[in-house]
């Protein structure tokens, strides 16, 4: 079993390796918009998923994360959306050359990405038994809570980028 944790162990630092780098690679090319777009999106994604399912809770989603909820994982895509339409009306219009449903469906691939990271994390925390890892952003499980699933996104845009 201890093998087998080790490996787990190396893999994990390798994937946050990679993470960083991908991060690193985003904002320091010509694509430091589409890094902060990104950050925008997961970040609404968190805001949407938070604020909904405290008030209009709603049924539970998993075990691994007690206080997610089925109506927070709607506004976790509801959120991001309206964030999306916003920027793609306004702000970001120069730089797009896509079509507007495709936009959205970056934005829809970005908040799955973000949600399905943030589990991960929250599996990986029950496991080490932590509860929050900090108490910045009380309520909402600390500042890592905010990052964890851009964690998982970067890396996936990065190699969809490179591909």
């Amino acid at each position: 079993m201890t093998k087998r944790n080790n490996r787990l162990k190396f893999l994990g630092i390798i994937f946050l390796l990679f993470s960083f780098y991908a991060v690193f690679d985003f904002r320091d090319n010509e694509n430091y918009k589409d890094f902060l777009f990104i950050i925008f999106i997961c970040i609404l994604t968190d805001l949407g998923g938070y604020i909904f399912g405290k008030i209009f809770k709603g049924p539970k989603l998993t075990k691994i994360s007690p206080k997610k909820t089925y109506t927070g994982v709607f506004g976790g895509f509801l959120l991001p959306l309206l964030g999306g339409l916003v920027i793609y009306q306004y702000g970001y219009t120069e730089q797009i050359t896509v079509d507007g449903l495709y936009f959205l469906i970056i934005i829809l691939f970005i908040s799955s990405i973000s949600q399905i990271g943030d589990l991960i994390i929250s599996y990986f925390k029950r496991k080490a038994k932590i509860k929050d890892t900090g108490k910045i952003l009380p309520g909402h499980g600390g500042l890592l809570d905010r990052i964890d699933g851009m964690i998982f996104v970067f890396p996936i845009c990065y190699l969809i980028l490179i591909l």
